[in-house]
């Protein structure tokens, strides 16, 4: 079969074309790349104690911000008893658990958030920037990265992806009074949006940014347990939708905490 001239010259154009637009100077990053760029500024939280074995025991995620000095997490996770008398610590661990343990103080809670802000001992971590949550489109797609089931799979962080499938109301109004508990209805009279994801989170995912896939700017922060209580408090069998907290909640939290970001 023959190709005449100006196909083939719209071909070339085309190929041209596409390959400037992929080496562009000011192009996206890739996520591997993005990934690359924030993997040391996400933590796992959750305590130690050192006649423990494991000593640390990691129960959720959290980011580093502002200073480098603070990190984000979730305020459902952090642990309701600590046992002192035997020492044991609010922590959060970075990558290599066996040499990267920093003591960790709960700076400040958002409750109606879910949100926690805590400041670390040690070096500085890199901080990741927070994005403009209120700038999030449905069908946009974002990725998250935290170390899911906690110490279970090794302190690795893992990355899932997935679109914004919704901006939804974190609760609904119930059909009938019996479907009402005190949390759903202090939640129902100061309601706010949150972002429902076409992706899987796990145990231990909770506090996990959730970031452009191009840029690395956290729009938000990653829960399945609170938001869920909410939105499927009804449900026998709730189901596997993931949740994230719009970052501006954490945005505010920090500037009551007096961290400026960078």
């Amino acid at each position: 079969m023959r190709v005449g001239r100006r196909a083939l010259l719209v071909v070339s154009l085309a190929s041209g074309l596409t390959g400037v637009l992929a080496t562009r100077p000011g192009a996206a990053a890739p996520l591997p790349d993005t990934i690359d760029k924030i993997r040391a500024s996400v933590v796992g939280v959750g305590t130690v104690q050192l006649t423990r074995r494991p000593p640390s025991r990691v129960v959720a995620t959290g980011f580093a911000v502002g200073d480098g000095q603070h990190v984000v997490t979730n305020a459902h996770a952090l642990p309701r008893d600590m046992d002192h008398e035997r020492k044991e610590f609010l922590a959060v661990i970075t990558q290599d658990r066996t040499g990267n343990v920093r003591k960790a103080e709960v700076v400040k809670v958002d409750l109606a958030h879910d949100l926690a802000l805590l400041k670390i001992s040690g070096p500085r971590l890199v901080p990741m920037r927070l994005g403009n949550s209120s700038q999030v489109r449905e069908g946009e797609l974002f990725a998250f990265t935290g170390f899911p089931i906690g110490e279970v799979l090794g302190m690795r962080p893992v990355t899932h992806r997935g679109i914004v499938s919704a901006i939804t109301p974190i609760a609904i109004p119930q059909l009938s009074a019996q479907q009402l508990d005190v949390k759903l209805i202090q939640r129902l009279s100061a309601p706010y949006d949150v972002f429902q994801l076409d992706a899987t989170a796990y145990p231990g995912n909770s506090g996990s940014p959730l970031y452009a896939v191009d840029t690395g700017l956290v729009v938000g922060v990653v829960n399945k347990v609170f938001v869920k209580e909410s939105k499927e408090n009804v449900l026998e069998n709730p189901s596997g939708i993931t949740y994230a907290i719009p970052i501006e909640h954490a945005s505010a939290l920090l500037r009551t905490a007096g961290v400026a970001q960078p």
